[in-house]
């Protein structure tokens, strides 16, 4: 039984890390269209969305992985992505502003 469950778990950790990467994939795609769309390489506000939510999601695989240098890297990677958000929204709502 407990090989069952062990096995239920493993197969839900490997899910929840491929949703992880499957996110994290989407934003070079997010990127690529918009750049496209522009005709000038532009880094849109879903490209910092999808970095979180796919750097969120492998992190918390990687502490199931119990893997010290991936935790280190997705770790700083979501203090970069939270920082580049910040900036973002920051300018995204000065842009907005009456002035």
């Amino acid at each position: 039984m407990s090989q069952i469950l062990s096995l239920s778990s493993h197969t839900l950790w490997l899910a929840i890390g491929f949703l992880g990467q499957a996110l994290f994939g989407a934003r070079f795609v997010v990127q690529w269209l918009s750049s496209e769309r522009q005709r000038k390489s532009v880094m849109p506000l879903a490209f910092w969305y999808f970095s979180l939510g796919g750097g969120v999601i492998l992190l918390a695989y990687a502490i199931w992985r119990q893997d010290p240098v991936f935790i280190v890297g997705q770790g700083l990677g979501l203090a970069i992505y939270l920082r580049n958000l910040q900036f973002r929204l920051r300018e995204r709502n000065r842009e907005q502003s009456p002035a």
